[in-house]
């Protein structure tokens, strides 16, 4: 199996994007540790106040799918749906 690796950024235009995804990220980040295939994952504030970091490892394709599916899916992909992601995508 090959683990795919998901790095970039997601980058709000304005501080209502960003109270979204400050009310939202935590339950997130806890489901997504705790699904199967999760390897790492890790969103982080940059020195830009509208801008995360995003690294996040899974197992292997399926796990990877699997998570992008709940996440679309999730609350926090209702709130979030409209902001922009800058992400590149290893291994699939």
């Amino acid at each position: 199996m090959i683990a795919v690796h998901l790095s970039g950024q997601i980058v709000c235009v304005d501080m209502d994007e960003v109270a979204s995804v400050v009310l939202h990220l935590p339950n997130h980040v806890a489901l997504t540790r705790a699904e199967p295939g999760c390897i790492s994952f890790t969103v982080t504030r940059t020195g830009n106040p509208l801008v995360w970091q995003v690294d996040e490892r899974f197992s292997d394709a399926e796990a990877f799918y699997a998570h992008q599916d709940r996440a679309a899916s999730s609350e926090w992909g209702r709130a979030t749906a409209r902001i922009e992601r800058r992400y590149t995508v290893e291994g699939l």
